[in-house]
């Protein structure tokens, strides 16, 4: 079994940071994995992206073509990759931050507020792991008890006291379903 995820967004959304919480729990819990970051030169605001492959043998290749899930945090992430979907992949999409519909009908889509309900849980930081919640719900690679126990081991010191919103925040994600085959 092996995924491909592309996680994209504006640079300050946690795009990086989710993927490689991904990549620790996969790593944790024996899997195979790579994490490749990519991003703009602006620190916020700029383009941000990574590619996370899981895999319960040895990945032949870190290059991503047609992933079998996007997490598009934003209009133009969602513009620039919608079409490089695998067939019968996922797309999870941030509905606070994109004002269109899907067009694609071959895939899976779970469209999600994810910005609104991490404000509603207190931080606007909490949209990366509201999506790593939704994606995991839809396309259960990882448990997300895994994703809380790679919390747990890896989140920086300074966010220590984040910890149980992060929780929160994936759990409130994990919630949100598939409504059919677009």
């Amino acid at each position: 079994m092996q995924t491909e995820i592309l996680i994209a967004g504006f640079g300050g959304q946690g795009v990086l940071f989710a993927g490689q919480l991904l990549a620790y729990a996969g790593m944790e819990n024996g899997l195979e994995v790579t994490w490749i970051p990519s991003y703009g030169p602006e620190m916020r605001g700029g383009t941000a992206n990574c590619t996370v492959i899981i895999s319960d043998e040895e990945i032949g290749s870190p290059m991503v073509r047609h992933p079998k899930v996007l997490m598009a945090f934003n209009r133009p992430s969602l513009d620039k990759y919608e079409s490089s979907v695998a067939e019968g992949g996922l797309l999870v999409v941030n509905s606070s931050m994109v004002d269109r519909s899907v067009d694609r009908t071959n895939i899976r889509v779970v469209a999600l507020p994810a910005n609104d309900l991490a404000e509603n849980l207190g931080d606007k930081r909490l949209t990366n792991m509201v999506m790593l919640g939704a994606m995991l719900a839809n396309q259960p690679v990882l448990p997300v008890e895994a994703l809380e126990k790679a919390l747990e081991n890896h989140i920086p010191e300074r966010h220590r006291k984040l910890l149980p919103s992060n929780i929160k925040a994936l759990q409130k994600g994990a919630t949100f379903k598939v409504v059919g085959v677009k």
